[in-house]
């Protein structure tokens, strides 16, 4: 009862934001993602910010996730734990045959089921005993999608599923007072069901990647970030054998896969309504150009993400907007990957629908929760894509989305409020 009159009589305004962010969302589909990276975008306060977390970020996952040099950020010990939900439709109209992938016309609804994601974080900052750093270790879903029309007989079992877990430490250096830097290594674990027409199944491969970040207060309102993260390469063995002529089989292939280096800076400030209204802006630069498979299907992508978040007592109430460019790269070369495809050009347009992330804008709102037990935050958020479809060649697709999540973090140490050095943000 004590933590409910503390809420005040704005209490009810989280769910009326997560409401709207969702009733936006007519269409269920693929997850939030960029390409097939997530991002922050499902982490459980950068969620209902649009993703926006370079520069000041709000839970501790997305400074591991993100630029790694605002884990300084964060005092004491912080423990954070997060879900996220994702219900995936995706719709395709094949109007022609594939006759070497005996691929026939239909029209379906992709079957695969929701997604979910799971974040672990730990961040330990040393600040009371002289030591300006701050370590982190975290467990982050990364990447991931897929399309199963397998009960369709005309698709001829048409399916294809990614699943990018990371498993990353760091640390963070307050360099000054306004100057910290901060390196995270994470090593990659792919599960992989590759979109080549053929006899394939879930292969396992592993990468590795890294980033260097830095942020600077520009002013004491005013924060400037800025990240690089490396590409990673995976190579699955012997994931598929590819469909032939009169029903016959290839050999087995590798299949090659990789993540894109990323790009990012942001700024954020906190100088309006009495530095109680976060506002932030992300750019991000997606190189797809570097990732294996890929780099067939996409051209590199510029990411916009907006946000803000307004603090009222113990509440944060958050508001996000996205924009991304389609990555789809016009096709002009039957191999994909280095691997040769059956149907030439119409058999590649129909397995570049299959990775089809093609939605451009994004909305997202959610609340968070400042000791709603004592040490302990609370943050929910929910959001959608919206639909957007897109002819490719015989093959048309259409893609939207809602997704929703929440997270809660144990904080340990003698302070209070989320990160450092206001109450507010």
């Amino acid at each position: 009862m004590a933590a409910q009159g503390r809420l005040g009589r704005w209490s009810w305004l989280p769910l009326l934001i997560i409401a709207a962010a969702v009733w936006f969302c007519d269409q269920k589909a693929q997850a939030q993602s960029y390409g097939v990276e997530l991002h922050n975008t499902l982490m459980p306060a950068s969620g209902g910010r649009g993703g926006t977390s370079i520069a000041r970020p709000q839970d501790v996952l997305s400074a591991l996730n993100g630029n790694p040099a605002a884990m300084s950020q964060f005092e004491g010990t912080q423990f954070c734990f997060s879900g996220a939900w994702a219900d995936p439709t995706i719709k395709f109209r094949q109007e022609a045959a594939l006759p070497i992938a005996n691929v026939t016309p239909y029209e379906a609804t992709s079957a695969t089921p929701g997604i979910a994601a799971g974040n672990i974080g730990l961040t330990q900052n040393f600040n009371d005993w002289g030591k300006p750093v701050t370590i982190g270790v975290g467990l982050v879903s990364t990447a991931g999608g897929g399309v199963d029309f397998r009960a369709v007989d005309e698709s001829n079992g048409t399916s294809s599923e990614l699943l990018v877990l990371h498993f990353i430490g760091g640390m963070a250096v307050q360099l000054t007072d306004r100057l910290s830097l901060g390196a995270t290594a994470a090593l990659g674990e792919g599960f992989y069901d590759a979109p080549y027409a053929g006899v394939g199944a879930m292969a396992v491969a592993y990468g590795v990647r890294g980033s260097v970040g830095f942020n600077f207060e520009v002013t004491s309102d005013t924060t400037l970030g800025f990240y690089y993260q490396t590409a990673e390469q995976f190579v699955f063995r012997d994931a598929i054998r590819l469909a032939g002529p009169a029903n016959t089989l290839s050999a087995a292939f590798d299949v090659p896969m990789g993540l894109p280096d990323n790009l990012g800076v942001g700024i954020a400030n906190r100088s309006l309504m009495g530095g109680n209204l976060l506002l932030a802006v992300d750019v991000i630069f997606k190189e797809w150009d570097n990732a294996s498979l890929y780099r067939s299907v996409y051209h590199n992508q510029w990411v916009i993400q907006t946000g803000a978040q307004y603090s009222s007592g113990q509440c944060r109430y958050r508001l996000g907007y996205a924009y991304a460019e389609n990555p789809l790269e016009p096709i002009t070369n039957v191999s994909v990957g280095g691997i040769p495809l059956p149907d030439l050009v119409p058999g590649a347009n129909y397995l570049q629908a299959q990775l089809a992330v093609i939605n451009q804008h994004r909305l997202s709102g959610g609340i968070g929760v400042v000791d709603l037990l004592p040490g302990v935050n609370f943050d929910m958020f929910a959001g959608c894509m919206f639909h957007a479809s897109q002819e490719l060649d015989q093959t048309n697709v259409s893609v939207s989305s809602y997704f929703l999540g929440a997270g809660i973090t144990w904080r340990f140490g003698a302070f209070s409020g989320m990160p450092t050095t206001t109450p507010h943000n």
